[in-house]
C-alpha cells in the first residue's frame, strides 16, 4: 500500500481543524480572494493559523510555572509593487475573512499591477517530520518527573551545583495558505524543546552554565542519553566559568568551535543575505551576486529540508515547498534568501524562506537552518596552529549593523590558547569585527561540520521564528577582541 500524500495528509488536518468547525471550505477561500483581485494587485494570500503551547519550568525542586494556550487565527495580505496591505481577526469566519479581503484591496491602485492568472493546484510539500502533537506524547506528571530528573542529574554531576533550573515546552501547529494563483497548502508543525540552567558556585564565586535542545518531534526524544548530554553541556560551562580568568583585549587570531557558534555566523552574515535588505541596497552583500565575498572553501547554505531540525519547514509561510539553498559556494556569493515579494521585485527565484511569527504577521524573507560546511583539516590541528590567541567554543548574546556588517558578539565560553596549548579558561571575551570581512579572514575550516542541538529563536523586525545554525571549527585572521584584562 503507497503512503499517503503528506500534503493531502496536512490539507485534510487543516480542514479539520481551520475550515470546517467555523463553517468554511475552499469555496469560502476563493470568494474572499476574488475580492481582493478584483483590484489590481500583484500578489495576495490567506494565512490560517492555529497553536497549541504548552510550558513547564522547575526551579528548587519545585514547578514554579505551567501554562497552556491555544491560539488561533487568519491573516489577509494584498501587495501591489512594493506596498502591503494586511488585516488580521482572530475570529475565523467568513465574515471576518470578507472584512479583511476589503480593507486589503484599498492598496491597489486602478491600472497600476497586473490580474493574477489562478490555476488552483496543491503545493509540493515536503516530508520532514512527524504531525503527532508532542503536547500529547507525554502526561502531565511524566513531565514533571522529566523536569525532576534532570534536575537530579545536575546535581549529581558535581557539589559545585547548588541551583538547577530546567524548562520543558511543547506546541503543535497547523497551518493553512491559499494564494492569489490558485496555489493551496497546509503543514502541521510539532516542536519541543528541553533546557537546563545550572549555578555553580566555589570559594565564594558563582557562574552560570546553559545546556539543552529540541526539534520537531515529540517528548519520548529526550531519553536519559539525551538529557545527559545537556547537563554535561551546563556544568561543565559553569565549572569551566569558576576558573576562568579576565580576557585578553586586542586584535588576534580567533578560532571558533563548531555547532552553535554559527550563530554568529547566522547574524554577522546570514541576515545580510535576506532579499529585503539587498533589495533595498542596505545590505553591505548589495548589487554582489558573482564576487567574491569569502575566503576560498567557505560554502554557506541555509536548508529548511533537514529533517526533524528546529528551523525545518515542509512548506515556508507562502505555502512554497522549502529548499536547500547555497548562498556562498567557495567565497562567491551566488543567491539571496527569498520571498515571493522581494523575489518577484528582484526578479530571482524564490527560495523557500518566506516566514511569518503568526497569523498576525506579516511574511518576509528569514533564514531556516544557515550554516557553513565542513572543510578537511583536524580541528586539533586548528587549534594548535595558534601562536597566540583566542578560542571560542560558545556564544552568548550579539548585535549586528546590516548596513555595514559590523558585529559585536560575547563569547560565553572560550580558552586562552598560547603557542598551540589551550592555557586557562577566559571570562568577558567579546569579539568585535565585519561580517563580510571576517569571511575573508577564515584561514583554516575544519572537518568537524556540527548543528547546534535545537535552540535557536532568531529576531526580525519585531517577530521570532525557530531557526537552526551551524558550521565547523573555524581560524579567522585578526579580529578585535575586547576583554577585561
Amino acid at each position: 500500500m503507497n503512503a499517503p500524500d503528506p500534503m493531502l495528509r496536512a490539507l485534510a488536518a487543516a480542514h479539520d481543524s481551520l475550515l470546517a468547525p467555523f463553517g468554511l471550505d475552499e469555496a469560502a477561500l476563493a470568494r474572499a480572494l476574488k475580492l481582493i483581485t478584483a483590484h489590481r494587485v500583484d500578489d495576495a494570500d490567506l494565512y490560517f493559523q492555529t497553536t497549541r503551547s504548552e510550558g513547564w519550568s522547575l526551579e528548587e525542586g519545585i514547578v514554579k510555572s505551567g501554562s497552556f494556550s491555544i491560539d488561533q487565527g487568519v491573516g489577509v495580505r494584498a501587495v501591489a509593487g512594493e506596498k502591503t496591505a494586511f488585516a488580521y481577526s482572530d475570529a475565523i469566519s467568513e465574515a471576518a475573512l470578507a472584512d479583511c479581503a476589503m480593507t486589503v484591496r484599498s492598496i491597489a491602485a486602478a491600472g497600476q499591477s497586473r490580474r493574477i492568472q489562478v490555476q488552483p493546484r496543491r503545493a509540493q510539500g515536503l516530508q520532514l517530520y512527524g504531525v503527532d502533537d508532542p503536547i500529547a506524547s507525554l502526561d502531565s506528571a511524566a513531565k514533571v518527573a522529566l523536569l525532576e530528573r534532570i534536575e537530579g542529574m545536575a546535581r549529581a554531576k558535581d557539589p559545585a551545583v547548588v541551583q538547577v533550573m530546567a524548562g520543558l515546552a511543547a506546541e503543535h501547529e497547523v497551518v493553512l495558505v491559499a494564494r492569489a494563483d490558485g496555489l493551496l497548502a497546509a503543514d502541521v508543525r510539532p516542536l519541543v524543546r528541553l533546557s537546563v540552567t545550572v549555578i555553580a558556585e566555589r570559594n565564594g564565586r558563582r557562574e552560570v552554565g546553559n545546556g539543552g535542545g529540541g526539534g520537531r518531534f515529540g517528548l519520548g526524544y529526550f531519553t536519559d542519553a539525551v538529557m545527559q548530554g545537556y547537563v554535561d553541556q551546563a556544568v561543565h560551562a559553569a565549572l569551566t566559568n569558576l576558573e576562568s580568568r579576565p580576557a585578553p583585549a586586542g586584535e588576534m587570531t580567533v578560532v571558533v568551535g563548531p555547532g552553535w557558534p554559527g550563530v554568529l555566523l547566522h547574524e554577522a552574515v546570514g541576515h545580510g543575505l535576506e532579499g529585503d535588505f539587498n533589495r533595498k541596497g542596505s545590505s553591505t552583500f548589495a548589487g554582489r551576486l558573482g564576487q567574491r565575498v569569502a575566503a576560498k572553501g567557505v560554502t554557506v547554505l541555509d536548508d529548511g529540508t533537514l529533517p526533524d531540525r528546529r528551523g525545518s519547514l515542509n512548506i515556508d509561510d507562502e505555502g512554497h515547498a522549502t529548499q536547500r539553498n547555497v548562498l556562498i559556494e567557495d567565497g562567491i556569493l551566488v543567491n539571496y534568501i527569498q520571498d515571493a515579494m522581494n523575489a518577484r521585485l528582484m526578479k530571482r527565484a524564490q527560495t523557500g524562506n518566506g516566514r511569518r511569527e503568526s497569523y498576525a504577521h506579516v511574511p518576509m524573507p528569514r533564514m531556516t537552518n544557515t550554516y557553513m560546511l565542513g572543510g578537511t583539516q583536524d580541528p586539533q590541528e586548528i587549534i594548535a596552529s595558534i601562536e597566540r590567541g583566542l578560542y571560542a567554543t560558545n556564544f552568548g548574546g550579539g548585535q549586528v549593523d546590516i548596513t555595514s556588517g559590523k558585529f559585536v558578539f560575547s563569547a560565553s565560553e572560550a580558552y586562552w590558547v598560547e603557542k598551540g596549548k589551550i592555557l586557562y579558561p577566559v571570562k568577558g571575551a567579546t569579539l568585535i569585527g565585519n561580517g563580510p570581512e571576517a569571511l575573508t579572514r577564515v584561514s583554516m575550516i575544519g572537518n568537524d561540520m556540527a548543528l547546534d542541538s535545537g535552540v535557536g529563536v532568531c529576531g526580525k523586525d519585531g517577530q521570532s521564528v525557530p531557526v537552526g545554525v551551524g558550521q565547523p571549527t573555524l581560524r579567522i585572521e585578526g579580529l578585535t577582541v575586547g576583554g577585561t584584562a
